[in-house]
């Protein structure tokens, strides 16, 4: 992709959360399933980190090796007409310049967005917080790379307070609104407070902030039009339709296992259908 599609593309992404609706992006893993959302009309896309990485072979929580995640954003944004926001998860790096070099290199891939965390995960897998100050510097150093590179994309800044976080859910929310306020005056254009479903503390959240809050798709969170109410501007499906296409795999695999009833394929969708989403298009 050119320099000019890829700006393009980032400003329409910005565009798309000014909305008054909240941005519904559906999280893909693969050209496949990021055409499928696509001809249904999404006008935006982001990937999953956790299904990019199933598909690819690995474990969610930073096995994903950075290279194969630029290759996976490159395939789907190539065949794509809508903006894709890009989960880096904590950027592939322990450092500042390493989180710059990686939101360098997916912009160069076409990305809008991205979403960069404040967790991170050890060797053996164990989660631990960062320092907000920490996230600070790492928020700044991926806003530098973007606009060096002339491209404004969108970085959606995600705290994990209420994913891992323990205590009550008011300390919770007064470090989970600290954190934001931090990383929005350290280059972040939203928050994603990932695990916050509480409809009550939402809508405090989004009342305190001066930009666009993220919730994400998981049992508890209530419908588009509660959410809209509340204040909530993006929502993002996370696992979900991963989980969803591999549960449909499970049954049928299971169905052509146990019964080896072949009538398990039949489908209303046909081969055309799918060489049709890889069209070349004007």
């Amino acid at each position: 992709m050119n320099h000019a599609d890829t700006v393009c593309r980032a400003q329409t992404f910005r565009r798309l959360h000014q909305g008054s609706r909240p941005l519904l992006l559906p999280t893909v893993w693969d050209a496949l399933s990021a055409r499928v959302f696509e001809q249904a009309g999404f006008p935006a896309l982001a990937t999953s980190s956790a299904a990019v990485a199933w598909s690819l072979g690995y474990r969610d929580g930073g096995e994903l090796p950075r290279e194969e995640l630029l290759a996976a954003v490159a395939r789907i944004v190539r065949v794509l007409q809508a903006p894709l926001s890009v989960d880096l998860e904590d950027g592939f790096g322990d450092t500042p310049a390493q989180v710059a070099d990686t939101v360098a290199a997916v912009v160069r891939a076409g990305a809008a967005g991205v979403n960069l965390e404040d967790g991170r995960y050890d060797a053996a897998g164990r989660f631990s917080l960062r320092d907000a100050d920490e996230m600070r510097e790492r928020l700044q150093a991926a806003r530098a790379a973007a606009d060096a590179l002339e491209v404004p994309i969108f970085i959606n800044a995600r705290t994990d307070l209420f994913l891992h976080g323990a205590g009550p859910a008011e300390v919770r929310f007064d470090e989970t609104l600290a954190r934001a306020r931090l990383y929005l005056d350290s280059g972040a254009d939203g928050v994603f407070p990932m695990g916050l479903s509480d409809p009550a503390l939402l809508a405090k959240l989004c009342a305190a902030l001066p930009a666009p809050v993220n919730a994400a798709a998981m049992p508890g969170l209530p419908g588009l039009a509660e959410l809209s109410a509340l204040g909530v501007a993006r929502v993002s499906t996370a696992i979900g339709p991963a989980l969803v296409a591999m549960q449909a795999l499970s049954q049928t695999a299971a169905v052509l296992w146990d019964d080896g009833d072949l009538s398990a394929l039949a489908t209303s969708l046909s081969y055309p259908d799918a060489q049709a989403l890889f069209a070349p298009r004007g």
